[in-house]
């Protein structure tokens, strides 16, 4: 009997079961039953001849099998999104999808970014994921996305990373601050409260590095996920804030605060432009990608 061949519907099934960890999620996410989603993936496991998925209680997890079908289908999925870009690129015509997912604190500039992409290629279409970092190397470890906007890409991940824009970390507080005005060291700072990014962040981990190296600790009031409410408490003088720069205006006195000359700040980092290593970037995300190094490298 010959054997049934896999289709691209099953893979999209799978590869969904794969990524959300439960056929029930999997089902609401594509409109389907339940029972429709188990008949797809064991369709596939029977041409395969190995089970996909083993359950421990009420968890599912891939099998060896599963977990090369995976990595297949994110290889396929990638070759097959710049098919139909080469192809439309043939046509004369500058369509196609961009996908592109970013940290929060990259919401600040990186819309505008895209919006000039899009006024010169108005036919393609721009899907937008802004999440915490955690969220965001999830989705970039699934291969969900074409490019990844962070300062501070995963270490355990085969990904090429690169800067295009500078980001500055600084010190603020309310405008009343008796430290407003005057250079001040860390160490005059010490008995202050400090609101701080979360822990996982990228803004977090810059500043537990640079306390790290000049053997510093602060009086962490409150760990936040949120740059508005950082600076909001900021403002309110409950503590002093660390937030990038993207994330105030021009004029910091607009925002109701002020930022301090702390010695060895402004932190300086850089946001990356991320994909995996071995992604086959559609021409929208090559596009795109070539746009934000031509800007990094014009300074």
């Amino acid at each position: 009997m010959p054997r049934r061949r896999i289709t691209f519907r099953q893979l999209e099934t799978f590869a969904h079961v794969a990524r959300l960890g439960s056929f029930t999620r999997a089902a609401d996410a594509l409109h389907l039953t339940q029972p429709a989603i188990s008949i797809q993936i064991r369709q596939i496991a029977d041409t395969l001849g190995m089970p996909l998925f083993e359950q421990i209680g009420r968890d599912i997890s891939l099998t060896p099998a599963g977990e090369l079908l995976l990595e297949a289908t994110r290889e396929l999925d990638d070759v097959w999104n710049r098919f139909e870009s080469s192809i439309d690129d043939l046509k004369g015509l500058k369509r196609g999808k961009l996908r592109v997912a970013l940290v929060t604190t990259a919401k600040y500039f990186l819309p505008r970014m895209l919006g000039a992409f899009c006024q010169r290629y108005p036919d393609i279409d721009i899907e937008l994921e802004i999440a915490n970092r955690e969220r965001i190397v999830e989705r970039l470890r699934n291969n969900q996305d074409d490019l990844y906007i962070m300062s501070y890409p995963p270490a355990d991940l085969d990904i090429v990373a690169r800067p295009f824009l500078d980001n500055a970390l600084v010190v603020v507080a309310a405008p009343g601050h008796w430290a407003v005005g005057r250079p001040v060291t860390l160490a005059d700072l010490a008995g202050e409260h400090f609101l701080l990014r979360e822990q996982g962040s990228g803004s977090r981990h810059a500043v537990d590095r640079h306390l790290s190296a000049v053997g510093m600790r602060l009086n962490v009031r409150l760990s936040l996920a949120s740059n508005e409410a950082i600076r909001d408490l900021a403002a309110s003088g409950m503590g002093l804030g660390v937030l990038s720069r993207h994330a105030l205006d021009s004029e910091p006195a607009r925002d109701g605060i002020a930022i301090l000359d702390v010695e060895g700040f402004p932190l300086q980092q850089a946001w990356n432009v991320v994909h995996l290593d071995k992604k086959l970037l559609s021409v929208p995300a090559q596009a795109f990608l070539d746009d934000l190094l031509k800007l990094h490298r014009e300074g």
